[in-house]
């Protein structure tokens, strides 16, 4: 899609180049001991299932013990596993079995910030104001209040005083940042021991217990502007008048504190470190910046290997504004020779099933809640089928998030009382956040949980008729969601589409059509059938029936052999 000459790289043979690498968020895939949570032998209970899907690899999300304030995001130890998750050796079993089933193992890395109770940030309260221990986070001094106006993105301030933790004379006035949970703090990446201590994790977990890979949390917002200026957003990045219906933050990953210059120095020292074990492990980048030509720049040969491709997660359901999105994204990435990754969910956004069944452009950042206009649950799975179909169908690589190949919803009725994550309690019940697309799966059409296990206990609840889902419902029935996902994967990697190439073909209003080798993907945004623009024999459809030959329905997709 770029007539621009990539630079020469040295990793175009790479796994992940066109690998497509399926989510696990382990308190909800699946739980092996009955006390609500998930964990690694869950896990491992159901990796057949991932490797029935034809995907190449598997992300899970953190297992680190942590008070799970952020749900795991709050890191106390970054070499071991959570005792409610398993141990070191069920990791290790996870790890190998997924090799076994030929599936590469990626975990998430958080290096943005820790738990509080982290080792150093104990000592950080125990040390002194000005110490080498309080010099692995961002303390400051500032005796009229907090050092600038930054806000938390789970909303208040971004500033915590220490006087209250430490209860010492020689705190008063001292303040450490937390871009997230007051029970975050924030490294300070000027600090070399900072840099040592994540380039021993990595080496730590690739060596030691044989990962591919890394997600790396939180990517573009490890250095911040020298002097830690004031930003144009304020304390309070929630608050913008748009409470209602779900409406959108203030620009919430902007500012000072994110994607500056010195971000890339790391990822440089960290694809080194990773290089001198095996040149192929991944790094993808959690960097929600613009413009895309910024993103682009985390995936420079020298730096990572994939940043998830949030505009196109983002896009709404409209055949122009996608096209601009593809070309674009594809652009960038193509200028620096890196492939472009295609992702529509994840744990930290409203399922892509329920957030196309509102009308486009409808913001869902808020989450969604009883009280909200609830979206078209048939429409919504009916455009999510076809665009996931799409997008697996184009070069470059794909993420998947638990249960989507189920076609799972966004639980958007759940009670306000059982929500956990810390937006809604930190924006006083104003952003109900991320709870509804982390809901424990569907294993089965009925018994305790739904199959999540044998006892029936979950850590969020599950709504009414989800075992409808479940794969054992949908496993080798005609035009089910996981059997298209099931197709589309096999078609991908038989034909060769994550390694191929793109030519825009003409097509109506509402219509994209794009030539990949001998497949051709054509997508329906529109409410109306329309007559295929190109001629070819059906591979796989999103809808069921597919139509009538020759005929595209409203909000479908077909890829057609030509």
């Amino acid at each position: 899609m770029s007539d621009a000459q990539p630079p020469t790289r040295t990793d175009l043979d790479a796994w992940w180049r066109d690998a497509v690498i399926y989510q696990v968020y382990p308190r909800s895939f699946a739980d092996s001991d009955g006390d609500g949570l998930g964990d690694l032998r869950g896990i491992t209970s159901r990796l057949e299932h991932i490797a029935s899907l034809g995907v190449d690899a598997v992300w899970i999300s953190p297992f680190y013990p942590s008070p799970q304030v952020d749900a795991g995001y709050d890191v106390a130890d970054y070499r071991d596993v959570a005792p409610e998750y398993g141990t070191l050796a069920d990791f290790d079993a996870l790890t190998q079995r997924a090799h076994e089933l030929g599936l590469k193992v990626v975990i998430d890395l958080v290096p943005n910030h820790s738990s509080d109770q982290h080792a150093w940030f104990q000592a950080a309260l125990t040390a002194a104001p000005g110490s080498p221990e309080r010099a692995r986070y961002l303390f400051r001094h500032s005796p009229d209040g907090p050092p600038n106006n930054w806000g938390s993105l789970f909303g208040g301030p971004a500033w915590e005083p220490v006087h209250p933790l430490t209860g010492r004379e020689a705190d008063r006035g001292w303040w450490y940042l937390h871009l997230f949970a007051a029970e975050q703090p924030d490294f300070d990446w000027t600090n070399p021991e900072v840099h040592e201590m994540f380039n021993d994790v990595l080496r730590y977990w690739v060596l030691e217990h044989g990962v591919d890979g890394f997600r790396v949390d939180v990517a573009h917002g490890l250095v911040k502007a020298e002097g830690l200026p004031d930003d144009e957003v304020g304390p309070d990045r929630w608050a913008d008048g748009d409470d209602e219906g779900g409406g959108r933050p203030k620009a919430p990953d902007v500012g000072p504190m994110f994607d500056q210059p010195g971000v890339h120095d790391v990822y440089r020292e960290w694809r080194g470190v990773l290089d001198a074990i095996r040149p192929d492990l991944l790094l993808v980048a959690e960097a929600w910046v613009q413009p895309p030509s910024h993103t682009a720049m985390y995936v420079r040969q020298d730096e990572m290997s994939q940043a998830f491709n949030f505009d196109f997660l983002k896009s709404p359901w409209d055949a122009y504004h996608l096209r601009e999105v593809i070309e674009t994204t594809t652009g960038h990435n193509d200028a620096v020779g890196a492939p472009t990754t295609w992702v529509l969910s994840n744990h930290d956004v409203v399922r892509h099933t329920s957030r196309f069944g509102y009308p486009p452009g409808t913001s869902t950042e808020r989450g969604i809640g009883p009280g909200n206009p609830q979206p078209d649950e048939a429409l919504g799975l009916e455009r999510a089928r076809a665009l996931t179909l799409f997008a697996l169908g184009l070069p470059g690589s794909a993420y998947l998030y638990q249960g989507e190949e189920l076609g799972l919803p966004e639980h958007t009725t759940m009670a306000d009382t059982a929500r956990q994550d810390p937006t809604w309690l930190r924006t006083g019940q104003q952003v109900r956040g991320r709870d509804g697309c982390r809901v424990p799966l569907p294993w089965s059409a009925d018994g305790p949980a739904y199959g999540f296990n044998s006892t029936g206990a979950t850590w969020l609840p599950q709504p009414e008729g989800w075992g409808r889902f479940a794969p054992a419902e949908q496993d080798g029935v005609p035009g089910s969601t996981l059997e298209m996902y099931r197709a589309g994967l096999r078609l991908r990697r038989e034909r060769g589409l994550g390694r191929g190439s793109t030519e825009w073909l003409e097509a109506p209003e509402g219509v994209l059509a794009v030539r990949n080798g001998r497949t051709v993907l054509v997508l329906n945004t529109g409410d109306e059938d329309v007559a295929l623009p190109v001629e070819g024999s059906v591979l796989v459809g999103s809808s069921t029936p597919s139509g009538p030959q020759g005929v595209l329905a409203a909000n479908s997709c077909l890829w057609l052999d030509v």
